[in-house]
């Protein structure tokens, strides 16, 4: 793994006015990226799970997307988004999907993996979670360029919708996770190899927002 060396602190010139950065901007970007990381790691067991179903599985496989969407919290609490409102959005939809989760959890006939697979329309709340990682693959996709989040961006709806539709044979559902499981680790070995200062952005834009106007 590519060691990322500890960048320079500033100061910079930014949009509105020269900034520094803190130790503790390093910090949230590297918890943004672990979160990410343990994400993908459970998205990839689960999805190795899902090949070989069984009680204790589906169970394991619960766990997983549990751990998933506590880590995607934490991502979506440590991500530096310019706009307030998709920032909010993101955060509105994990919140949504992490309660529509636990609900179906308590209420449903087995599983919530089972359930979501034999009752496609549990996706109307347990979808909003996946939502919010499709806004953060989009945001890489943007700011970055990535080929992998630009590829997940639009895999992760059509495997969702195709799904909810009931539109895909269970074969290429699996193959569609199996792809998006890959590329979610390509994803987070790619941000782990760059430098932390790209992930900050341009700090002058969010000491702006909270500077009073006239």
């Amino acid at each position: 793994m590519t060691i990322v060396p500890e960048p320079h602190l500033g100061p910079f010139m930014g949009q509105f006015g020269p900034y520094s950065l803190t130790p503790q901007d390093l910090q949230g970007v590297r918890l943004y990226r672990l979160g990410l990381g343990l994400a993908a790691l459970a998205l990839a067991i689960a999805t190795g799970l899902s090949f070989a179903p069984s009680p204790a599985h589906l169970a394991a496989i619960d766990l997983c997307y549990g751990l998933g969407w506590l880590a995607l919290g934490l991502s979506l609490a440590t991500i530096h988004i310019y706009m307030v409102s998709l920032h909010r959005l993101l955060q509105g939809f994990w919140l949504v999907g992490g309660v529509a989760s636990l609900a179906l959890a308590y209420t449903g006939p087995g599983s919530l993996a089972q359930t979501v697979v034999d009752h496609p329309q549990a996706l109307w709340g347990v979808g909003f979670s996946f939502a919010a990682l499709t806004g953060i693959y989009l945001k890489e996709a943007f700011c970055f360029d990535h080929f992998t989040s630009k590829l997940l961006t639009p895999l992760v709806p059509l495997l969702l919708l195709g799904h909810l539709w009931g539109l895909l044979p269970t074969p290429v559902e699996q193959g569609l996770l199996t792809l998006w499981a890959g590329l979610f680790l390509l994803f987070v070995g790619g941000k782990l190899g760059q430098p932390l200062v790209p992930d900050i952005g341009d700090k002058s834009v969010f000491t702006a927002r909270h500077r009073p106007r006239d």
